[in-house]
Order: C-alpha cells, then structure tokens, then sequence
C-alpha cells in the first residue's frame, strides 16, 4: 500500500482538559488518581492539559496522595511514552503550565510565553509529532489563554503569528486547550489563520465546558487545519463532571 494511502487513513483520538492542578472545582478534593484513570479509558492517542502541575512542594506536602513524579509524568504512566511540558506560572515553591502526552513519538516542542501580566502565565506549548514514524509532521498546540480580553486578542494574535508564520501550510495541525473565550470573539481571527473549530463544525458553536457541572461558557475548543475532524465528543457525564472546573472534549483527526 503506498504511504499517501497509509497516512490518509491514519486517525488519531485527541482530548483536551482544563486538569485545575488535580483538583476538584473550589479546590475540595484531590482527584489526579481518578483523573489519571478516566483518561486512560478513553484511550486518546494525544492527551493535551492545561493547568498541570510541574512541581508544588508545598502543597504536595500535605497531600498523601500525590505522585512523587511531576502530574503530567504520572498521567502518562505506562499508557504515553512521550510528553511536553511548558511552564507558564512559576512561584516560590513550584510552577504549573500547559502538557502534551503522545503515544507517538515527539520528535521537538517549544513553549511560547504569551503571559500579559506577571501575575497570570499563560502559554501555548507547540508539539511536532511523527506518529508513523515516516516523516509525517503533526504539529499540536496546546493552549491556555488568559482571563481579560484584551489579554487574549494579544495572545490570539501571536498564536495566529505562529500557525500563519512560523508551520508549514500543507501540514497536519490541531489547537486543543483552554482560551477562556467566554464572549466568543476568537472564532473570527482564528479562521482567518486557517483553522477550523470541531464542535463549531458540526454543531453551528463551540461547546459549553464551564462551569463542569452546569456548564454555561464555551471555554475549551480544538481547532484543526489539513485533517478531517469527526465524532465531538463532550465528556460531561461521570466521573468526568467531577475530576475538574472543565468539561473535557475529545474528537477523532483523520490525517
């Protein structure tokens, strides 16, 4: 079979999660286990989180159950051989940013700082996959936007930069992440660089993802370019509704 036909029919299951540092909404419980296990049965092939925590000593401290490792090694324990991980918010005892997790290799990856204010980081973590491991690129960016909006129509503008400028305009790409986007402004600069939203394209709107519970604001997206997007998947049942402030989302990329 000759590779155009193999790549063609290549599909890969991306999920995005807004992780809220392992915690449960306001903060009440420690659920990075649970999480770790809910992921692990939907069986993504690319796993992209936002708000992971690198390292917290402090709070790690007082809590049995955290990992010894980083949270996004202990997510990807056994199941994704390769991660990313890019700090946006780094304080006196430890730093938390945006990770991806692959079951393909990662072959480079660069965290861009698009933080507007010092007290609130914020990045977008580029990935280069080759998942057959023929030379295909797969670029994933992996995106957390700020909460003010003249923040996010300055950090949109540099992610636009990046997809318009900087990728290849005939490769594979998928933004997955958070971009707190609750009036909806970034759909318009966002097509204009090519790209199209998954949920938008099959429903009319991006999906409401919080708050988890009664969800209200079109917070999370996944944005494609060059692939064809299908099955939107809203994870809002349980356990989902209760391992973070986010609905997570998941869709099938078919290369």
């Amino acid at each position: 079979m000759p590779l155009s036909k193999l790549i063609q029919r290549l599909t890969l299951k991306v999920l995005t999660i807004n992780a809220h540092k392992g915690f449960t909404i306001f903060n009440r419980r420690f659920i990075l286990r649970e999480l770790r296990d809910a992921v692990r049965q939907a069986a993504p092939d690319i796993v992209c989180l936002q708000e992971i925590l690198g390292e917290e000593q402090r709070r790690t401290a007082r809590i049995k159950e955290s990992p010894v490792l980083s949270q996004y090694e202990f997510l990807a324990d056994t199941l994704w051989p390769e991660f990313a991980y890019g700090r946006n918010a780094v304080y006196p005892r430890g730093h938390h940013g945006n990770a991806v997790l692959s079951k393909y290799p990662i072959s480079t990856y660069k965290n861009y700082d698009v933080s507007i204010s010092p007290h609130e980081g914020r990045g977008l973590l580029h990935c280069i996959l080759n998942p057959v491991d023929m030379g295909l690129n797969v670029h994933v960016i992996c995106v957390h936007l700020g909460l003010r909006e003249s923040h996010r129509r300055h950090q949109l503008r540099r992610l636009c930069d990046l997809v318009s400028s900087t990728l290849p305009n005939d490769e594979p790409l998928i933004i997955a992440g958070d971009f707190n986007d609750w009036r909806q402004r970034a759909e318009g600069l966002l097509q204009r660089c090519g790209v199209t939203e998954v949920f938008a394209s099959s429903l009319g709107r991006p999906v409401r993802t919080f708050p988890a519970r009664c969800p209200l604001l079109r917070l999370d997206r996944i944005y494609v370019r060059n692939v064809k997007a299908s099955r939107p998947i809203m994870m809002a049942a349980r356990p989902w509704s209760r391992l973070s402030d986010h609905i997570a989302l998941s869709a099938e990329i078919q290369l």
